[in-house]
Parts: structure tokens; sequence; C-alpha cells
């Protein structure tokens, strides 16, 4: 059996003017740099991507084709050169491999171009061309695939990650084959698809809490019922498109069961909406609270709208301008991207003193002006050791860790956007998160893997930044009409 394998992801967040290019997916960041050939399987190998979980599943009657995998770091709108290219690549290849047996792909589903508010849709659109209608296509999405109708159609089958931090991301791939090779084996599936017509922000999505936790329980229960699998994705909200938003997928046998299930599930769905756990401190209030905790465990405030991880700047300077201010000593920031800053700290060296100006680059912010001392410096691949990343490696390019003198702040300042997710992305510039006062990490909810288990209190900050997560201040204009739910209460 061959099966051919490709991936190609990008979240887009459309309020952000800044395009994402070609060379954004063949550089190295978050994620590996653009892997062709042979190194789409050894070059992820280990890693917990669903192309990795795809392949190791694989049996060993199976003739994997791999054509590349991609990926570039959230932000603007992908461009057309980038995105004609990318895909032209897969479908070239399709097109020498001769016959294959199925085609699977990894993709994300929150994917806007500049020609195309359904980025995936277009994917499968054109691999579909390709191959023709009677080769079997599967795709794995993230938990924040924005599903439209085109994508349902012209699959035959779509997994979702089920957990937000996202550390099943593996574990779809393999569930995308095991229903590929059953569909082989038995057929086509049915298949449903439901959208609710409300909007849930990220930070209210982490699936370590409830309604989110039972949710997706719900979702796992149909895996143990032969010929039937349903699948939840909740959206990603900085996506102004039509099909912005949470959705069902539900496959069986026969078309009634599909329906049944999906019908079910979104039944769920809508009965929690309430539920969903929206809450947000001003950074004022979330350092105050911090300060005022006792305890020798570290308190983490998220910045949950400057998250790099869902198209943000990673430099704001809000949450670090209130630090500073309600003198919070002993804290950790990061990660600042500057790369200005980094070059200069490494152009100084190591224990270096000077005046800095810190982030603050973007619309409606300042940089910081702090003296600093240089504490660290590094060339920024910083190996993973978190259960997300695990095995993997975050290229920050040059960085630095810099004292904010007189504070005991420590920033930690990159040249590449990077999501702060890792506590190895603190350790690695010789700082001890385990041993500070307050941690704050641009990053929505991917952090908890990681920083939950070593602090002992979480608060989720509402600080300036191009992530919208307080959904009240969001002038939607593309979006499908929505009647109900949190979309209502907060789109102008």
């Amino acid at each position: 059996m061959r099966i051919a394998i490709a991936g190609f992801q990008h979240e887009t967040n459309t309020f952000v003017s800044r395009l994402t290019d070609l060379a954004d997916f063949e550089q190295a960041d978050s994620w590996p740099e653009l892997l062709a050939g042979d190194a789409v399987v050894t070059g992820t190998q280990g890693m917990n991507l669903p192309i990795a979980g795809f392949a190791q599943a694989c049996e060993e009657d199976v003739e994997l084709c791999p054509i590349l995998w991609c990926a570039a770091e959230p932000g603007g709108r992908v461009t057309d050169r980038a995105f004609d290219t990318i895909v032209s690549w897969i479908t070239d290849a399709l097109g020498q491999f001769g016959t294959v047996d199925a085609v699977y792909l990894d993709l994300h589903g929150a994917m806007v171009t500049q020609s195309h508010d359904d980025g995936e849709g277009e994917v499968l659109k054109r691999v579909r061309t390709a191959i023709g209608r009677d080769v079997p296509l599967v795709a794995s999405l993230d938990m924040h695939a924005n599903v439209s109708p085109t994508m349902v159609e012209i699959s035959d089958l779509l997994t979702v990650f089920r957990t937000y931090p996202h550390i099943d991301m593996a574990e779809t791939g393999a569930r995308a084959y095991r229903h590929l090779r059953n569909m082989i084996a038995h057929g086509r599936l049915a298949k449903a698809w439901r959208q609710a017509n409300f909007l849930i922000p990220l930070h209210a999505q982490h699936t370590g809490a409830d309604p989110a936790r039972s949710l997706y329980d719900q979702i796992a229960g149909f895996d143990h019922q032969k010929g039937q699998l349903a699948e939840l994705a909740l959206g990603f909200t900085a996506a102004d498109v039509h099909d912005v938003g949470p959705s069902i997928l539900a496959y069986a046998a026969v078309q009634s069961d599909a329906d049944r299930v999906a019908d079910e599930m979104l039944a769920s769905l809508i009965a929690a909406e309430p539920e969903f756990d929206v809450t947000l401190m001003s950074a004022d209030a979330a350092v105050s609270a911090a300060v005022a905790m006792g305890g020798d465990k570290p308190v983490v405030i998220a910045d949950v709208q400057d998250n790099p991880g869902a198209g943000a700047s990673s430099d704001t300077t809000g949450l670090l301008r209130a630090l500073i201010q309600h003198r919070a000593g002993n804290a950790i920031v990061g990660l600042i991207h500057d790369p200005e800053l980094a070059q200069r700290a490494h152009a100084l060296g190591r224990n270096a003193r000077f005046q800095a100006y810190i982030g603050g680059r973007g619309p409606n912010d300042a940089p910081v002006k702090a003296r600093v001392r240089v504490h660290y410096l590094s060339d920024g691949r910083c190996p993973y050791t978190g259960v997300m990343y695990g095995g993997g490696i975050a290229t920050l390019g040059p960085s630095a860790a810099l004292e904010i003198e007189g504070t005991g702040i420590h920033v930690v300042i990159t040249s590449v956007r990077n999501q702060c997710l890792d506590l190895a992305q603190f350790r690695h510039f010789n700082l001890l998160p385990e041993r500070a006062r307050v941690l704050c990490v641009k990053s929505t909810a991917h952090f908890r893997a990681d920083f939950a288990p070593i602090a002992q209190a979480i608060l989720l900050a509402e600080a300036p930044g191009q992530f919208p997560c307080a959904l009240e201040s969001v002038v939607y204009e593309n979006t499908r009409k929505m009647e109900i739910g949190l979309c209502e209460r907060s789109a102008k």
C-alpha cells in the first residue's frame, strides 16, 4: 500500500497586517524548517507532530511517499506566492508518484491567504484535483480549526486535536491513519458536520477544565463504538472569516448514525456555552494579586493577548510595566521579540550594562526604558523538554536574558518570535523558573502543560496585544450571522 503524505500548516490572524511569505515557511522557529522527501519522516520522528504520529502508526506493508512538511509561526495572511508555491510542490509530487492508494495531509484548519479565506479548503480542492475522486484523502487538524463545508465535502475524513495544550498532536495523526486504513478495507464512511453559532475565546478553550474537558471526554467516548468517529474543533477567533468558530464532525457507516452523533454533540456544545470561563484580569490587577500571594512556588501570569503562537508580535510592554510599577521582584518575563536589542546585547557581551529600550515596537505601545545587565547570551537553539514539544528544538535566533537593574526582573529577548510554553525557554538562559516569585509568559494556554506543575497559581492578564481574547472589543466583518453566545455578546 502506497500512501502519500505532506504537511502545510499556518494559523492565520487576520487582524495582523504583516503578511506570511514563503521564507516564513522555510525557516525554523517553534517548528522545524521546511522538510522535503525522506526528511519529512526522519526530521519529525519522535516529535509530538501529527505527521510523525501518522508515520509511526503505519504498518509494515505501507510504503510512505513523503512530499514535504512546513509550518510558519502564526501571523498575518499567507501570501499567494507562498500558498501557490507550496501547494504546487505537493500536487506536482503527487503527479510524479503515479498511483497511490491514499493521501494524508497534516493541516491546521485556520489558514487564510490573500485570495482564499478558506486556505485548507483550497489545499484540499487542488489535491483532490490531482488525485481524482477515487483515492481516499484524509487530514488532521488543529483543535482551533475553523472547519468549512468545503473541507468536509472534499476530504473523506478529518481528525482533530482533543487537548489544549496540544499534547495529543501525534496521536491525532495516528488516529487519522487508523481510520484511513479501515476506510481502505471497508469503504468510505458517511459524514455529518454541524456549526455552533457562537465563539469561544481561546483562553477559555483550555481542556484541563470544564466544560472543554467534559466535551472532549464525550467525543472520546465514540471511539469505542464500532464504525463511528466524532471530532470537535473549537475554532480560532482571530480569523475574521465566514466559518470561524466551533464545529462538530461525525463519521459512521450509515448517514443516520453520523447525523445522530453530530446532533448529540452539537446539543452538548450549545448547553456548555455559558460555562466557558472568559474571565481576564487587568495587567495591574494580575501583578498586584501575584505580589500579594505568599508561598514558595511562582505565580504564573499569562500575557494571553500577546501570544506569538496566535499571531501576535510578542513584544508588548503592558505586563512588564506593571511588574516594574508594583516592584514585583524576582520575576522572569518571556519571550519578548526584539532582534535589535538582542543584537546589541550580543555586541556588548555578557555582564555588560547599558541603557535599553525593551520591546514596544508596535502601534499603541512604547518601549520600556531601563538600565540592564546582560545576564546570559545564546545562539537561540533551545531544546524543548516539556511534554508538548519535547524532542524538538526552539529556534530563537541570537537571544539574551537581561536583568533590569534594581528590580530583580529578568527579561528573555529573542530574534525569532516563539511562544513561551516550555520551562526550557527560561532554563536555557541560566534562569531558575522554579525559584522565581512571578513568571510572565506570552502564551494563551500552551504554557500550562509545562508551567502548571510548578505554579501555585495561574492568572490570565488582559494586556494590549494583537491576539484579541476579550472579544467584546473585536469588530468582525466577515463572519456568518451568529444569533447566540459569546460572539453576539462581544462582536460589534
